[in-house]
């Protein structure tokens, strides 16, 4: 009874004028950016970091949260009518999405993904009410060795959930664990890496780090790509809406696509991109009719897109009660809170209840917003892809110096800045992940600290780090977590290659 009581005052701050502005801001700018090809919302979240340093906590990640929602909704527009995922998550949509598109059903199809959304948001979204709280109750009982142990179940999460080499990704995590050493050791008050610079000594700032991989990253990738291809835009023609037809096929795989994708988003080790294949693969062997998979199912589409949604919301079962991002958009709102001095996990449930439940209440509002938003400006949001590319990322260029710069105007700074854009450059370049050199330098910090508070207690000794039961159970799905996902992706996408395969022949 006490979470819809909660949920009622999470409401109530939610629809606060101001809250409720962020809020449409967010869904705007996360469509917006969903839309056009390559711009992701962690981008985007990562672009507003410096801009939003001086702005009320709560709005701040509301709108977030917004664009977080916004680009799973938007990403569904260009791959319908552009067979141009702008994530992986948006790939089996495309595959069915743009057939549809072609023989003259962009308009059913676009429905179909924004009704599904807007279904699975408000399932998901009352999921996570119901579920965080019990999680958190359960959270509060870690010591520093259970905490120890959870933050490698989040290192070990973030590198095998992000990109296909779990090496790469513990690569980019070492990259992530060894920044986090930059700056004074607040126990021996000793400078560590900081190489007598001064601006060091506080260590590196989490928002110059995730707009440089981010935005300058992507930037100079683009600049540095030689292909350009010329994107064809399939017109909308007919009507938007779906007929009766469509919604008998759509209703079922729109429930079916919340079951699977929001527990699967809730996992330490998921993430969007599983749910969505798992749901493609589930679809096509349940319909009525699968000569059409591969030419246009419509069932392809409501379920991918239902469980991309529902997953969005399953992530931020994890980053609220436990502090671990399963995605990217994720990773860069771990460094939001932390930009607000708050760390997501139980005691911000004690501590911050209002904002906590403010945030998860605006997924509500957000998710009704989105689907306004989306059917009637539809023909708006396609104009979107006519801007000219040069000028996109040129802007984008400008907007993270300037902002970077204004929240915090130093030399040092902006050579940091252009520093990690090349290295951006270069990860993105040889195929390593971004998001855990961010997770690595958020977290790296709060590892060492539980590490030495547990070896403290035991008097150095190291035993004490599977000395609980909790700790070898997490330890544990550390070790599940590097497995289970490369089963599950590889099953996902053989489905979805096989289809392909059979498609060309």
């Amino acid at each position: 009874m006490d979470t819809f009581v909660l949920l009622g005052q999470g409401i109530l701050t939610a629809l606060e004028p101001t809250n409720l502005m962020y809020a449409l801001i967010g869904v705007t700018l996360g469509t917006a950016v969903g839309v056009l090809p390559g711009i992701g919302p962690a981008l985007t979240v990562a672009l507003l970091l410096p801009v939003t340093y001086q702005l009320d906590a709560a709005g701040s990640l509301i709108m977030f949260a917004g664009i977080y929602y916004g680009g799973m909704y938007g990403g569904s527009t260009t791959s319908i009518l552009l067979n141009t995922p702008g994530e992986s998550a948006s790939i089996v949509t495309a595959l069915e999405g743009n057939k549809m598109a072609r023989a003259g059903r962009g308009g059913p199809a676009l429905a179909t993904a924004a009704i599904g959304s807007f279904v699975a948001g408000l399932i998901a979204t009352m999921g996570l009410a119901l579920i965080a709280p019990v999680i958190v109750r359960f959270a509060l009982s870690f010591g520093p060795a259970e905490y120890f142990a959870l933050m490698v179940l989040a290192f070990v999460t973030v590198s095998a959930a992000f990109g296909d080499s779990t090496l790469r990704g513990l690569t980019a995590l070492g990259i992530g664990l060894a920044l986090g050493l930059v700056g004074i050791d607040l126990q021996t008050g000793q400078a560590r890496l900081s190489f007598g610079v001064p601006d060091l000594y506080d260590g590196i700032e989490v928002t110059t780090l995730a707009v440089a991989l981010f935005a300058i990253g992507e930037t100079l990738t683009v600049a540095a790509s030689s292909q350009r291809l010329q994107e064809k835009v399939e017109a909308i023609r007919g009507s938007v809406w779906m007929t009766k037809a469509d919604w008998q096929r759509s209703w079922k795989p729109w429930l079916r696509g919340t079951a699977i994708g929001f527990p699967i988003g809730a996992m330490p080790a998921g993430g969007a991109e599983i749910g969505t294949f798992l749901s493609y693969a589930t679809e096509k062997q349940l319909s009525k009719h699968p000569e059409e998979f591969g030419h246009g199912a419509i069932e392809g589409v409501a379920g991918p897109e239902a469980a991309n949604n529902a997953s969005a919301a399953g992530t931020l079962v994890p980053l609220l009660t436990l502090g671990l991002p399963t995605t990217a958009t994720a990773a860069i709102m771990l460094a939001g809170f932390q930009q607000f001095g708050l760390q997501p996990g139980p005691l911000l449930f004690a501590t911050r209840p209002e904002l906590v439940w403010g945030l998860i209440a605006s997924l509500l509002v957000a998710n009704l917003m989105l689907l306004v938003l989306n059917l009637p400006l539809v023909g708006l949001w396609v104009r979107l892809l006519t801007i000219p590319r040069p000028w996109l990322y040129a802007g984008i260029l400008v907007f993270a110096t300037l902002g970077t710069i204004g929240a915090n105007p130093s030399p040092i700074e902006l050579g940091m800045l252009l520093g990690f854009g090349l290295l951006g450059y270069m990860l993105r370049r040889f195929g390593y992940p971004i998001a855990p050199v961010v997770v690595g330098l958020i977290l790296g910090p709060l590892a060492e600290q539980q590490l030495r508070r547990a070896l403290a207690i035991s008097q150095g000794d190291p035993s004490v780090l599977v000395g609980s039961p909790l700790t070898i159970i997490l330890l544990t799905l550390a070790l599940l977590a590097l497995v289970v996902p490369l089963v599950m992706r590889a099953r996902g996408r053989g489905q979805v290659l096989s289809q392909m395969a059979a498609d060309e022949d």
